[in-house]
């Protein structure tokens, strides 16, 4: 049975009433510390997490890692402070080994199965490209989001965000000549403006073509042939490239490496990226939407396609308002506070889902999740600091700048001089 659209402002009512002090409890942030991974010697109580195929490269550097998918995923170096790591992606180019996790899936019904999980037409998605795949439940609210290869006409991998997807997909190919299975696929991220002439270098034969924004090709990395997408988390000029179990790492790295030596190529942790994908308007699941939000709320609501005949969460969204409650903020003096409360007079009116320092834009930068739409760009708040204290801050627009998104698709370039 679905859910109607008054069931959702009840939801959303209760989401919005947990107190800030329930809030910090569910967290393992207080803002001022937070937990981490780091690996020690001896065996133990480990289950549930992995590794992925390059952990013991990144040892090197010193790397503390989050949990992401259950995989580890780096977020910081002790050889490279957050912020050289950003100039690094800015103006040379950095490799992060992320801890997204390919979906496969196969089978005669594979893009019948797409299109009702996903609010995107997949199925117009042509073998060689890929799309972004937004997954709701039945009252509209979001699952989870990813990017998409279509291998063959049968073929797919939905590369997710972290969320608990693969479950759900399976309880709804009931019927359907789909097999979905969970992937030992590791993906890594190379961006930056130096990206597609490290490509250029590593891959026999040069650059693949075509390979434009979203494509998808088989390239041949010093013998080994390996799937790469024009797709990134950067909102920078970028690719990625997906490690299979019969591929050695170990190898395939170090080709990647010797190509980008004299690009400036090196890993980085996602502390470095996050500043750079929120200045970017890019979302994370979990934190800057859940099942409390739609895609309209979240500034997502172009990719939901009505034309099609049926997909979960369609009715809903039908009768939804359309009109975001997401914006970015600005605040100067400052860095916001994650889950910090952003507030007009006294009033609460929002809290901060994502937050950094930008080191070009040189002020605190976040995105506000509003209770109502009412207040959009331009308005004037208090910002939940990192200190505990409210500065002045403003709703602003999202991207904060390359509104059209001309950079990664290589009609910009946009190397930003570092500020004295």
């Amino acid at each position: 049975m679905r859910c109607t659209i008054s069931s959702i402002s009840w939801r959303r009512r209760l989401a919005r009433n947990l107190t800030p002090r329930r809030y910090k409890q569910m967290q393992s942030s207080d803002g001022k510390t937070r937990d981490l991974i780091t690996s020690r010697p001896g065996a133990g109580w480990d289950h549930n997490m992995n590794r992925h195929v390059y952990h013991d490269l990144e040892a090197k550097h010193g790397p503390h890692y989050t949990v992401y998918n259950r995989r580890f995923m780096c977020v910081y170096m002790d050889d490279l402070p957050t912020d050289e790591g950003y100039w690094l992606l800015r103006q040379k180019a950095a490799c992060l080994h992320t801890g997204e996790w390919p979906i496969e899936f196969r089978g005669p019904d594979a893009a019948k199965l797409m299109d009702l999980l996903f609010v995107n037409n997949c199925a117009k998605v042509r073998p060689g490209r890929c799309g972004y795949g937004i997954a709701c439940f039945d009252d509209g609210g979001l699952l989870v989001d990813g990017v998409f290869l279509r291998l063959a006409e049968d073929r797919f991998w939905y590369v997710q965000a972290d969320g608990d997807f693969i479950n759900w997909a399976r309880a709804h190919a009931k019927d359907m000549d789909v097999t979905i299975t969970g992937t030992d696929v590791n993906v890594s991220q190379i961006q930056g403006p130096n990206a597609m002439a490290i490509l250029e270098a590593a891959a026999a034969g040069g650059m693949p073509q075509p390979f434009g924004y979203f494509g998808a090709a088989q390239v041949d990395f010093g013998g080994q042939k390996v799937w790469i997408t024009r797709t990134g988390y950067t909102n920078e000029l970028g690719w990625e490239f997906y490690t299979e179990p019969h591929h050695d790492p170990t190898a395939l790295w170090a080709h990647l490496e010797a190509a980008g030596a004299e690009h400036g190529l090196r890993l980085f942790g996602l502390d470095s990226m996050n500043i750079r994908r929120i200045e970017a308007g890019i979302l994370n699941a979990g934190s800057d939407f859940d099942e409390t939000t739609t895609p309209f709320d979240v500034r997502l609501g172009r990719f939901v396609d009505f034309d099609k005949p049926e997909f979960i969460g369609k009715e809903a969204l039908e009768n939804a308002a359309r009109e975001p409650r997401l914006h970015g903020l600005r605040v100067e003096g400052g860095e916001p506070r994650i889950g910090g409360s952003v507030r007009i007079g006294e009033q609460t009116v929002g809290r901060i889902t994502a937050a950094a320092h930008s080191p070009f834009l040189q002020c605190g930068i976040g995105y506000a999740l509003m209770q109502s739409a009412a207040h959009g760009p331009g308005t004037e708040v208090m910002v939940e600091t990192r200190d505990g204290t409210f500065l002045p801050g403003q709703l602003n627009d999202l991207p904060f700048y390359d509104q059209n998104a001309e950079i990664p698709r290589g009609k910009k370039v946009d190397i930003p001089e570092r500020p004295a």
